[in-house]
C-alpha cells in the first residue's frame, strides 16, 4: 500500500468515525420515539425496538399547544427568511456594487455584530422590546431572530455578489435591457444559489431557537414549538421521554424537509459565496 492510499484510507476512516459521532444522537433520538415505555426506560438499552409503537407521537401531538405552537413557529420561521432574505440582498448588492461614505466601516460593524455573544443582549433587548410592547408577541421574536439573522446573511451574499462579473449587466444593457431588466434577468439568477444557501441557514437558526423565544414569549399559544419542548422535561422519574423523543423527531422533520428541497442549490451556493470578498 503506497503512503498517499494509506493516507487517503485514514482520512475516510477518520470522516467516516466523525459522521456516526453526528449521525447516532439522532438515530438514538428516533429509535427512542418509536420504543415501548418498558424499553425506553429499561437499564439495559435497546438499539432498536422489535415491536415498534407510535403512541409516543399521539401523546406528543395531543398535548396542549402543540398544534397552536406549529403555527407559531412556521409564521415566525417564514416572516424571519423573506424578510431576511430581502433585506440582506439589497444591503449585499449596495456593499457589493456601490461605493459610498462609511461603506467599510459599516462592513466591520457587520463583522462585530457576530462576534457578540446573544446571551449578552437578553437583557437589553428585553427592556427595548418591552417599552415598545413587543413582548409575548412573534413580532417582537421576528425582530429579535432579524438582527441575529441579517449580519451573517449580508457578509454571506456580499461575497457571492462580488464574484459575479459586472461585464454580464453591462452587456445585457448594451443589448437594449434595462438596469432593472438586467438585475432581474441576470444578477437575481446568478445569486439564487447563494440566496438557497444563506436560506438554509436562517432557516434552520430561526426554527432551533430557544433562549430568545423562551424569555419573550410567556404565553403557551404564542409560544414557538422549541419553547413547547422544554415542557416534557420535569424530574427525572417523571419526563417522559418517548414522548419528548417523538416531539423532537416532529420538530425536526420541517428542517428536514426544506432541506431536501433546496440541497441541490446549497452546495454550489455555500462554495461560490461564502469565501469571496
Amino acid at each position: 500500500m503506497s503512503a498517499r492510499t494509506a493516507r487517503r484510507t485514514l482520512w475516510n476512516a477518520v470522516g467516516v468515525l466523525l459522521f456516526v459521532v453526528m449521525v447516532f444522537p439522532v438515530y438514538w433520538m428516533v429509535s427512542t420515539a418509536f420504543k415501548p415505555d418498558q424499553q425506553v426506560n429499561s437499564l439495559t438499552p435497546t438499539w432498536f425496538s422489535v415491536h415498534p409503537t407510535l403512541a409516543h407521537f399521539g401523546d406528543a401531538i395531543h398535548k396542549p399547544f402543540f398544534w397552536v405552537d406549529v403555527k407559531n413557529s412556521l409564521i415566525v420561521v417564514s416572516v424571519t427568511v423573506v424578510v431576511s432574505m430581502t433585506l440582506a440582498f439589497l444591503a449585499a448588492v449596495a456593499l457589493a456594487k456601490y461605493r459610498f461614505t462609511g461603506r467599510k466601516l459599516f462592513i466591520v460593524l457587520v463583522i462585530g455584530v457576530q462576534m457578540l455573544p446573544g446571551a449578552g443582549l437578553i437583557i437589553p433587548l428585553y427592556v427595548v422590546l418591552a417599552k415598545y410592547h413587543q413582548v409575548n408577541v412573534l413580532s417582537g421574536v421576528i425582530i429579535t431572530y432579524l438582527t441575529a439573522v441579517l449580519p451573517f446573511s449580508v457578509w454571506t451574499l456580499r461575497g457571492f455578489i462580488i464574484g459575479i462579473p459586472k461585464d454580464l449587466e453591462e452587456a445585457a444593457m448594451v443589448d437594449g435591457s434595462t438596469r432593472i431588466g438586467a438585475f432581474v434577468k441576470i444578477l437575481l439568477p446568478l445569486v439564487a444559489p447563494g440566496l438557497v444557501a444563506t436560506s438554509v441557514f436562517a432557516f434552520i437558526s430561526t426554527w432551533n431557537e430557544y433562549i430568545f423565544a423562551r424569555t419573550l414569549l410567556n404565553d403557551g399559544s404564542k409560544q414557538t414549538l422549541t419553547v413547547w419542548l422544554s415542557y416534557f422535561l420535569g424530574t427525572s422519574r417523571h419526563t417522559d421521554w418517548g414522548a419528548l423523543m417523538a416531539a423532537s423527531t416532529l420538530t425536526a422533520i420541517p428542517v428536514v424537509i426544506f432541506f431536501l428541497l433546496v440541497q441541490r442549490k446549497i452546495a454550489f451556493g455555500l462554495t461560490a459565496g461564502a469565501v469571496r470578498g
